[in-house]
C-alpha cells in the first residue's frame, strides 16, 4: 500500500454511495437510456451547471442500433488554463439489469432481486465522473477546461463512442474512461475484434424419400466447426508468438427433420490485439467454410454456397506507460495509498475507438464485480477510491 500523498481527496462518501444505488435502480439497457440521461441532466442542472453546457447529441440517429437517446456531453471552461481533460463511463446496462434493487450488505453493494444483475456496469463509473463534477462545484474546486462524457450503445459494440462527433467532445489532450473493478488498475490497452457473419446454402430434398439429392447447411457447418477445432483455430489460439480469440456463438436453420436443411446462419467472432493476427484468424475461418461447402455435393454433383461477411467490431490499442494520461492515472492512483498496476483487456471498452479515432485513453476501476452475472457486487471501498481518484483526474490535483 502506497502512503497517500497528503490527506485523501474530500468527497461527501454517503452522498455519492446514495447517487450510485439512485443510478444502478434506474432501468436503462442499451438503447434506452433516456431515463438515466434525465436523470444525470437534472442532477447537473440542480447543481448549477449551465444548460447551454449541456448537450444529447444524436449518436442514436447514427448507430445500427437506432435507440430513443444519445450521448450526454457537458463542455465546461476551466477555471485555470491547462488542457482539456476528459472523463467518461458508459450509460447502459445489459438487460439482465434491468429491475435492480440495490441494496448495502457491509463492504459491498449487490441486488436483492436474486433474478437480476446489479448494473454497477457502469453505472458505477457513470457515478464516478457525476461525482466529480458534483464536488467541484460543492467544494469550488479549480479545474481545467473538462468534457464530461456519457455514451451510449457500449454493452451492443461501443456505438455511442465509436459514432460520437469528435469535435462535441472539445479536443481534449487526456481522456480517462471509467468502466472496471479494482480502484488500483489502469487498462491501457484492449483488443480488437471481427464479427463474423455467415449464411450457408444447401439443397433443400426429401430427407426419407431423396436425402442424395439435398445438400445439408447444417452438415456444411458442423464439417467447418469440426475442422475449426481440428486445426486450433477455435476458442483459444496460440500459433507460435501469435494468439487469438474465437466463437461460433449463434447458429440457426432448419423447420423440419424430413427436409434436407437449405439454410443455415451463423454468427461468429475473432479477436487478438494483434491486427494482422486478427486478419488472419477471419481468413482462416473463411477458407473452412469454403473448404466445407466445396465438399458437401448431392448425387447429381452440386455443392453449397456460402456468403461470408467480417466487420471490425472495434480495433485493439495499446498506451504506453509515457502516455500523458497513463502516467496522471498512476498518479492518481499513488494519491489516494493504492499501488498501482496496468493491464490489458481481452474485452472491447470505448476507449478502443477513442484511442482509434486519435484521443488515447486510460479506463479505470470503479469497484465492479461479477459483471453480467446475478451474482454482480459493487465493492464500496473501491468505487470510493474511484470517485477521489475522478476528483483528483478533473481537477488535475
Amino acid at each position: 500500500m502506497t502512503k497517500p500523498n497528503g490527506s485523501l481527496p474530500l468527497i461527501d462518501e454517503k452522498a455519492a454511495i446514495e447517487r450510485v444505488m439512485t443510478l444502478m435502480a434506474i432501468c436503462g439497457k442499451s438503447c434506452e437510456e433516456g431515463t438515466v440521461v434525465g436523470h444525470i441532466t437534472s442532477e447537473l442542472l440542480h447543481a448549477g451547471v449551465p444548460k447551454s453546457a449541456i448537450l444529447v447529441d444524436g449518436v442514436n440517429k447514427k448507430s445500427p442500433a437506432g435507440g430513443e437517446v444519445g450521448n450526454l456531453i457537458v463542455s465546461l471552461p476551466g477555471t485555470v488554463r491547462a488542457p482539456r481533460r476528459l472523463l467518461m463511463a458508459h450509460l447502459d446496462t445489459v438487460p439482465l439489469c434491468v429491475g435492480s434493487k440495490p441494496v448495502r450488505k457491509g463492504k459491498e453493494i449487490t441486488s436483492a432481486d436474486p433474478e437480476t444483475a446489479l448494473g454497477g456496469d457502469d453505472r458505477s463509473g457513470a457515478t464516478v465522473v457525476l461525482t466529480a463534477i458534483l464536488e467541484i462545484i460543492r467544494q469550488g474546486l479549480s479545474h481545467p477546461p473538462l468534457t464530461l462524457f456519457w455514451p451510449v450503445q457500449e454493452e451492443i459494440g461501443l456505438y455511442g463512442a465509436r459514432y460520437v462527433s469528435l469535435p462535441k467532445l472539445g479536443n481534449p489532450k487526456l481522456c480517462f474512461n471509467w468502466d472496471g473493478g479494482s480502484a488500483a488498475t489502469a487498462c491501457i490497452g484492449a483488443t480488437g475484434a471481427y464479427d463474423l457473419t455467415i449464411d450457408l446454402a444447401g439443397i433443400a430434398s426429401h430427407a426419407g424419400v431423396h436425402p442424395e439429392g439435398g445438400v445439408s447447411a447444417i452438415g456444411i457447418a458442423g464439417l467447418t466447426v469440426a475442422d475449426l477445432h481440428q486445426n486450433g483455430w477455435h476458442g483459444l489460439i496460440v500459433k507460435g508468438k501469435h494468439s487469438g480469440t474465437s466463437n461460433i456463438g449463434i447458429i440457426g436453420g432448419g423447420e423440419a427433420t424430413n427436409v434436407v436443411t437449405p439454410y443455415v446462419k451463423l454468427r461468429a467472432e475473432v479477436r487478438s490485439h494483434d491486427p494482422a493476427f486478427r486478419k488472419r484468424l477471419v481468413e482462416e475461418f473463411r477458407s473452412a467454410f469454403e473448404r466445407a461447402a466445396c465438399s458437401v455435393k448431392n448425387d447429381a454433383g452440386r455443392a453449397g454456397r456460402l456468403r461470408f461477411e467480417a466487420s471490425l467490431k472495434y480495433e485493439s490499442f495499446r498506451l504506453k506507460e509515457s502516455e500523458p494520461a497513463v502516467q496522471a492515472a498512476l498518479g492518481a492512483i499513488r494519491a489516494v495509498g493504492l499501488d498501482p498496476t496496468t493491464r490489458f483487456s481481452n474485452g472491447g471498452l470505448d476507449a478502443n475507438w477513442l484511442s482509434a479515432r486519435g484521443l488515447p485513453t486510460v479506463t479505470l476501476g470503479s469497484g465492479q464485480q461479477d459483471v453480467h452475472t446475478v451474482n454482480e457486487t459493487l465493492n464500496i471501498p473501491d468505487f470510493l477510491n474511484g470517485c477521489r481518484i475522478g476528483l483528483l483526474l478533473a481537477t488535475g490535483a
